[in-house]
């Protein structure tokens, strides 16, 4: 049941000189991207030097050549075809008339802004096995620039800097503190001071989070800090978060958290505050995400969905705001910070802007840290709402599932995730993308930990999906994606949009007054930024989940985005595959753009494949729950996959006992990242998600038959 937002407000904020700025500047392309001209990126609004637009990240194009009137002559100047399907999230890097960006499998292409000629591309050869590490897809969400050279961030670990203008390595490192522990990487490293500073993911898997600092010349460790305590017993780390976790953190963990890795990886947000020398870090889940067998469900588990503020130079801690004490369903505060000055009674405040995945949006005097304002922008049930005072959430107690299983919202799919939203400071207005999901949390009862798998401490039911074709169809439509245009200082929406689906694109303001937003359909969007209201669109032929950014080369403005759908929810949801273009693009407007893409053709689904072996009740049970508990995040719920990986109904190794068992137990298909399962499973284990698998086949065949999907 939706929430009912409440009217809005207007906005008082700084306006910025509008204009259409000519690519250049100073020093020649990236060699000539020094500090100081990272610190004056607004200046420049014909390149998009950093991940967010500026340090602000408030991904604001003050650009205003295309504009509401004329958005409709909009068209395609060219596009690219990339070397990678899966999941494209990218923000590309664009200085003067260069574009840099990253694919799936970390793969790094620099390109000409102007035609789309391929400069040269960098493929870092991750081992296809880290992707299992990867909770969310095998995506990367784009590169850094500076003095000559592009940092990417691998999947694997490494931190590569590569030369600008060849794509050859010049240094690389491991960030990695323990390479065989399921940590991956799909972030963007930003460049600050001189220096690269990532942080990393995988506390699904159960691993201990932290954010490092690198020299930017060399590679070289500067600082790291640590988001959560290690094990006591091996006393200090000897980094930048020693102190603070003796003393703040510690003590809000309790029993043998440490075994289960403790979590809070920094995977997303890293926001440098130029006003005020502060860095800014969006912290992520626990691990296991159920606080009852992660810390005896005591404690507040600092700084586990928390922001965290420290000195650049020195990663010293400053202060931090946590969002959700005591976190239990994966409510992350990872996602994208907004840096502003806002008029607030009266008075212009210096604030931090963020809505995570717990479905509230937080105003936060980014001085200190001091909470001025949460509201929920999405329908919640864990929660209704933050006590100003104390800063805190008023929990509905039986959403934390202590004695029975809860239906929960938002789901872990968060109310927003990582899909960066925009700012303008000529409507005021926050363009976030938003959406509504439940999910049912319970204990998993005799939880025991397994080194490298899952380790969430809960009975994630993925939803059974229902065999009548209609039942299904009813059930997905309830399913919705947004885009809210927010009033950060009234807190209520001044305008929203609602979509079919969930995991909709990244959003991007321009001066023309406009907002950009593809969606999980592949329609690439403009709205009026003032009033919502569509003003023209593409088919991109595939879903867009990435952020637009628009730049301008010798006085001509374009708008550019990566399209290619993937990441978590289409993993982890079935339904019918919305792409019809199977690689990724990236695709590039402009007025009066000429352009046509290749016509597109529909995905060919091989028939269902179900095995002819005789299984009994007990070995479908058997693989049903193995099924759910490893293979649903990536092949779909009941088999049902969404197409971003393979159906198992419709492989061609069911139906053979002999060739399942050596692609899944003894990992035949290792290569392309499906790795062996004998770690945790025997050969009849195995076998039994053969027949659980190979009854859904037959089910699939039956609909087939019937004429339906």
């Amino acid at each position: 049941m939706k929430r009912m937002m409440k009217s809005a407000a207007v906005l008082l904020a700084g306006t910025m000189m509008a204009g259409l700025a000519v690519s250049g500047g100073p020093g020649s392309g990236v060699r000539g991207v020094d500090a100081q001209r990272l610190v004056n990126a607004r200046n420049e609004p014909g390149n998009w030097m950093t991940h967010g637009g500026t340090y602000a990240e408030q991904r604001f194009a003050d650009l205003s050549q295309i504009t509401a009137e004329n958005v409709g002559q909009l068209g395609l100047a060219w596009y690219a075809d990339l070397p990678t399907n899966r999941g494209q999230e990218a923000t590309p890097i664009v200085v003067d008339g260069t574009m840099y960006t990253t694919t799936s499998w970390s793969n790094v292409m620099a390109l000409d802004a102007v035609t789309g000629k391929v400069k040269w591309h960098y493929d870092p050869q991750v081992d296809k096995a880290r992707g299992h590490s990867a909770c969310c897809d095998v995506v990367n969400r784009g590169v850094a620039v500076w003095n000559g050279l592009v940092f990417v961030a691998a999947l694997d670990g490494r931190l590569i800097a590569l030369d600008a203008n060849t794509g050859k390595v010049k240094w690389s490192t491991q960030t990695f503190t323990d390479p065989t522990k399921p940590y991956t990487i799909t972030g963007a490293p930003r460049v600050v001071k001189g220096m690269v500073i990532i942080g990393n993911g995988g506390a699904e898997l159960g691993v201990r989070g932290y954010v490092t600092a690198y020299d930017a010349s060399t590679g070289k460790k500067k600082w790291r800090f640590f988001t959560v305590p290690g094990n006591p017993a091996n006393g200090p780390d000897g980094e930048a978060s020693d102190s603070v976790l003796a003393g703040k953190a510690g003590p809000t963990w309790h029993g043998e958290y440490w075994k289960g890795g403790a979590g809070g990886t920094a995977w997303d947000a890293i926001v440098y505050d130029q006003e005020l020398d502060q860095l800014y870090i969006g912290v992520g889940n626990g691990s296991p995400w159920n606080h009852m067998i992660r810390s005896e469900g005591k404690g507040d588990n600092l700084f586990l969905s928390s922001v965290l503020a420290l000195k650049p130079d020195t990663g010293e801690y400053l202060w931090h705001y946590q969002t959700t004490p005591g976190e239990t369903w994966d409510y992350t505060a990872t996602q994208p910070i907004i840096l502003s000055t806002l008029m607030i009674e009266g008075r212009p405040r210096k604030v931090l802007m963020q809505a995570p995945k717990n479905g509230f949006f937080y105003v936060i005097d980014r001085e200190g840290g001091q909470l001025i304002s949460a509201k929920g922008f999405a329908t919640q049930t864990w929660a209704t709402g933050v006590d100003l005072k104390t800063g805190r959430p008023i929990e509905n107690p039986e959403a934390r599932y202590l004695k029975a299983g809860s239906l929960v919202m938002p789901s872990p799919l968060g109310a927003h995730n990582w899909h960066p939203m925009s700012f303008s400071p000529r409507t005021g207005l926050v363009y976030l993308p938003a959406q509504e999901l439940p999910q049912l949390y319970q204990n998993e009862p005799g939880f025991e930990r397994r080194e490298g798998a899952w380790n969430l401490g809960i009975v994630l039911d993925p939803g059974t999906v229902p065999d009548d074709r209609a039942q299904f169809k009813a059930i997905k439509s309830a399913l919705k994606g947004k885009l809210i245009a927010w009033d950060p200082v009234a807190q209520k929406p001044a305008w929203e949009i609602t979509y079919d689906g969930p995991w909709n694109g990244g959003t991007l303001a321009t001066a023309g007054n406009l907002v950009f937003q593809g969606n999980g359909v592949g329609d690439f969007q403009a709205f009026n930024a003032s009033t919502g209201d569509k003003l023209w669109s593409f088919n991109a032929q595939t879903g867009i989940i990435a952020p637009p950014v628009s730049y301008s080369v010798n006085g001509q403005q374009y708008v550019a985005v990566m399209a290619g759908y993937g990441g978590a929810y289409p993993l982890t949801s079935a339904f019918e595959d919305p792409r019809e273009a199977r690689n990724g693009r990236v695709l590039v407007f402009k007025l009066g753009g000429k352009r046509q893409l290749p016509k597109a053709t529909q995905p060919v689904f091989a028939a269902a494949n179900p095995p002819g072996d005789a299984f009994t009740p007990a070995q479908v049970t058997e693989g049903a729950r193995i099924y759910a508990t490893n293979c649903a995040f990536c092949h779909g719920p009941d088999a049902y996959s969404s197409g971003i990986l393979p159906d198992l109904r419709r492989s061609a190794v069911l139906a053979d006992a002999d060739a399942w068992k050596a692609v899944v137990h003894d990992g035949a298909l290792k290569a392309n990242g499906m790795i062996a399962f004998s770690r945790w499973y025997t050969p009849a284990q195995v076998e039994a998600v053969r027949a659980y698998v190979g009854q859904q086949a037959k089910k699939l065949q039956a609909q087939e038959a019937a004429g339906g999907k």
